[in-house]
């Protein structure tokens, strides 16, 4: 897979796997994004995490029956096109057309012949949008944040930008300042949790000499050096309650004075703040001044965590390889699609910053070698799901007569899967989770249950 062009893409999800060939696009100029997974149930939730115009499964695949896999990707898109790849009975491919089946390509086929069958591509990608570029990532979540910027990107108001540690909070913000006319000029950043609180009243504010000990001289602030342009301030929460009244201040009044002068100093800032503390409950425990978080949150943007944008991880994956192989001026390292599999099932505590750290890392240890691979990146493994226990009874009372032991324990098994099923709204995958079973096992209880009648 590619990392995405600045052209648009179609995004086709190809389900393969481990050890079967993918054919390769038949054009360098296919417009197609090829995103690979050896596992159905990665298929299903790359379908419920974002849009694909194609899903393209290579036959056989184990475990799974032709028409389940088409019903389980008709769960969560109905509209996707499904395209089958392989040997195929005559009768089959009919039984699958009339089950909503798209297609049926030969095994030998290359994933690009869908370009004659789909739809033409989306419109590419406005050249007015560099700002674009800080935004790596194509899911529902990444596109929602893109939309914000995209219309407050040119206005003046200030913009609160949330989120865990890692997510991209300072990305963002170079995104809103690229997106306005003040893009001529730098962005300022001043990290608030790195100073002292008298040092960082004189960073932000600037002094005259003698204004402190220490003070030997004159310095500009950053709101000054931010005139006319944009300043960020990181780590927000953790700006003094002293300051935070000082903030409020300039924030409103547009001006401010240097510590230890009566000069008034007229400033034309935009200001983005981020922090990834909870700042109304900063200001429950009154930590936080209540009118300054108004002040600061006139456009909110909540960067997603990584785990709930899995499907752009082989796109982060790509664009940080290339990143990090310039910047150690090495060969672009290609990397295994069970990598990419593996990197996608992590949890990614500390989200895109910890993705990009074991990139590097993978990149160092890996030598002269060209490809990445699992063995690459020593993560934790992924927990199972935790199975969570059911409010069932632990005794059964046994009646003088006796009872019959197999109808008793299958009506028990049958009361399990109904509830789970329900509460799962039929998805075999997810009922299967909840009671630690495999999605094979299940549907094979299933069989038997209703062959019982």
């Amino acid at each position: 897979m590619q990392a995405p062009a600045s052209q648009a893409h179609r995004r086709v999800l190809v389900v393969a796997l481990s050890g079967q060939a993918v054919p390769p696009c038949d054009s360098p100029d296919s417009s197609s994004l090829h995103i690979s997974t050896a596992d159905p149930h990665s298929a299903i939730q790359f379908l419920s995490e974002g849009r694909f115009d194609a899903v393209v499964v290579k036959l056989p695949v184990e475990g799974w029956e032709s028409s389940e896999i088409l019903e389980e990707i008709q769960r969560v898109d109905r509209k996707v096109p499904v395209v089958f790849q392989g040997e195929i009975s005559p009768a089959e491919a009919v039984r699958l057309i009339k089950l909503g089946a798209f297609h049926f390509l030969p095994s030998d086929s290359p994933l690009g012949a869908i370009e004659d069958l789909l739809s033409p591509p989306p419109p590419e990608a406005s050249p007015d949008e560099p700002w674009r570029r800080f935004l790596v990532g194509a899911s529902p979540l990444m596109n929602n944040v893109a939309d914000t910027i995209r219309l407050v990107g040119a206005r003046k108001c200030t913009v609160l930008i949330t989120g865990e540690t890692g997510t991209g909070k300072e990305m963002a913000a170079r995104a809103i300042h690229a997106a306005s006319n003040r893009a001529h000029l730098p962005m300022v950043a001043v990290n608030c949790s790195a100073l002292p609180e008298n040092l960082l009243e004189a960073e932000l504010f600037g002094h005259v000499r003698g204004a402190f000990t220490g003070a030997v001289g004159h310095r500009t602030g950053r709101f000054e050096q931010a005139s006319h342009g944009t300043l960020f301030l990181d780590e927000i929460a953790e700006m003094p309650l002293d300051l935070q009244a000082k903030l409020l201040r300039v924030l409103q009044e547009r001006e401010f004075q240097k510590l230890g002068s009566s000069d008034t100093i007229k400033v034309d800032v935009r200001v983005i703040a981020a922090c990834n503390a909870d700042l109304p409950d900063r200001v429950r425990q009154g930590r936080f001044r209540e009118d300054l978080y108004y002040r600061l949150n006139v456009v909110p943007i909540v960067m997603p965590p990584l785990r709930q944008r899995a499907m752009d991880i082989p796109i982060l994956v790509h664009h940080f390889i290339e990143k990090v192989c310039r910047q150690e001026g090495v060969p672009l390292k290609a990397v295994t699609r069970e990598t990419i599999e593996r990197l996608r099932r992590h949890d990614w505590p500390g989200n895109v910053r910890q993705l990009e750290n074991a990139i590097e890392m993978a990149v160092a240890l890996s030598g002269d070698r060209e490809t990445l691979v699992p063995g690459d990146f020593p993560l934790p493994s992924v927990a199972g799901a935790r199975v969570l226990p059911l409010p069932l009874p632990t005794h059964i009372a046994l009646p003088d007569e006796g009872l019959d032991f197999e109808r008793v324990v299958t009506g028990i098994e049958r009361g399990i899967l109904e509830q789970a099923l329900r509460r799962t709204d039929g998805n075999k995958k997810a009922a299967a989770d909840l009671l630690g079973l495999k999605r094979t096992t299940l549907t094979a209880k299933l069989k038997v249950l209703e062959a019982a009648g």
